[in-house]
C-alpha cells in the first residue's frame, strides 16, 4: 500500500467547517444557511453538501434580497439552488420598507445595513435560532471580533464584550427563545483560501466574479458601476473598463476593481499579493470606519 498523502491546509479548514456544520444541525432545533448567490456562500453550500449528501440539508435556505441586487447574481442563486433541489427561503427588504420598519431617506439609498431589519424579521418569523453565514474574519476588522459562534440576544444584538469562550473547539449553542446564533464556518478562511478552495472544487460562480467590461466611473477612490442606482454625479465621466467584483451585493454600494482574471487560478494569483481588503476595496458604505461596521453588527446585521 502506498503512502497517504499529506493534507493541505484545504483539507483541514474543510474538515473544520464541516465540523461546525454538523454539530449546528445536531444542537440547535431551527438552524438556517443564509444564501445570496455570492462566493463565499457558493462555499458553504459545497462544505453542506460534504457534511450532508446524500440526504437534504437539515436546515433551509434563506436570502435577504435588498432589492437592490445584479441581476447575474440572483439569476446564479436560483439556478443554483433548483440544481442543489433545497428550499429557499426568500425575504425582501421592499416588504420591509412597505411595513414601515426600514425608512430611507432616498429610494436609492444605500439598502446594505437595512438588511438587519429584515433578518431579525425573518428569524421571529420562522423562529431560527441559527443563522449560517460566510462571513470572514479577513474581509474586515469588526468581524474579526466575532467568534465562530456568535451569540445573538433576545433584540437580535451583539456584544463584543460578552463572547462565549471556545476553546480547544468546544461551542456552547445554548440560546433562550428569542435569542439566536450567527454561525461562521469558514470564519478561519480568508478570501485567498476561499478562491483556492473554489478551483479545486470547480464551483461555478456568478459571472460578474470574473473580469468583463463595464462602465464605471472614479468616485472616492473606487471603480463605481454605471447603473441606474448608480448614475454618473455631474462632473464624472463614465469610462469602458475590465473589471470584476471582490464581492457582491446592493448595487448602491458595490464596486468592481480593475482587473483581467478571467479563471480562479488567474484571480488567486491576484488575490495573493493584494494588500487591500475585500470590503475596503469594493464598499462603498465601508469607507468610513471599523466602528461604523460594528456599531451596525451590534444592531443586527449579519
Amino acid at each position: 500500500m502506498g503512502e497517504l498523502s499529506p493534507r493541505t491546509h484545504l483539507d483541514w479548514l474543510e474538515s473544520e467547517a464541516i465540523y461546525i456544520l454538523r454539530e449546528v444541525a445536531a444542537e440547535c432545533e431551527r438552524p438556517v444557511l443564509l444564501f445570496s448567490g455570492g462566493k463565499d456562500s457558493v462555499v458553504l453550500l459545497r462544505l453542506a453538501e460534504k457534511a450532508f449528501r446524500p440526504g437534504r440539508f437539515p436546515f433551509p435556505l434563506m436570502h435577504i434580497d435588498t432589492g437592490h441586487n445584479f441581476e447575474e447574481v440572483i439569476q446564479f442563486r436560483d439556478r443554483r439552488v433548483a440544481e442543489l433541489g433545497e428550499n429557499l427561503i426568500v425575504r425582501s427588504v421592499e416588504d420591509s420598507i412597505a411595513r414601515g420598519t426600514v425608512v430611507l431617506r432616498k429610494q436609492n439609498d444605500s439598502r446594505n445595513a437595512a438588511q438587519a431589519v429584515t433578518l431579525l424579521e425573518a428569524i421571529e418569523e420562522f423562529g431560527f435560532d441559527a443563522c449560517i453565514g460566510g462571513a470572514r474574519r479577513d474581509e474586515e476588522k469588526a468581524r474579526a471580533k466575532e467568534r465562530v459562534f456568535s451569540f445573538r440576544n433576545e433584540f437580535g444584538q451583539w456584544d463584543p464584550k460578552g463572547q462565549r469562550p471556545e476553546l480547544w473547539n468546544l461551542f456552547n449553542t445554548r440560546v433562550y427563545p428569542g435569542e439566536n446564533m450567527r454561525v461562521f464556518p469558514i470564519s478561519n478562511w480568508t478570501e485567498l483560501d476561499v478562491w483556492q478552495y473554489i478551483a479545486r472544487e470547480n464551483l461555478a460562480l456568478p459571472s460578474i466574479y470574473y473580469a468583463h467590461d463595464r462602465q464605471v466611473v472614479q468616485r472616492q477612490g473606487l471603480l463605481v458601476p454605471v447603473t441606474p442606482l448608480t448614475p454618473p454625479r455631474e462632473g464624472e465621466t463614465p469610462q469602458l473598463r475590465k473589471v470584476r467584483f471582490r464581492t457582491v451585493g446592493d448595487i448602491s454600494c458595490t464596486c468592481p476593481v480593475a482587473s483581467t482574471a478571467s479563471t480562479p487560478l488567474e484571480i488567486i494569483a491576484e488575490t495573493a499579493v493584494t494588500t487591500i481588503t475585500e470590503r475596503g476595496a469594493t464598499r462603498l458604505d465601508d469607507q468610513t470606519s471599523e466602528a461604523s461596521m460594528e456599531q451596525r453588527k451590534k444592531e443586527g446585521y449579519f
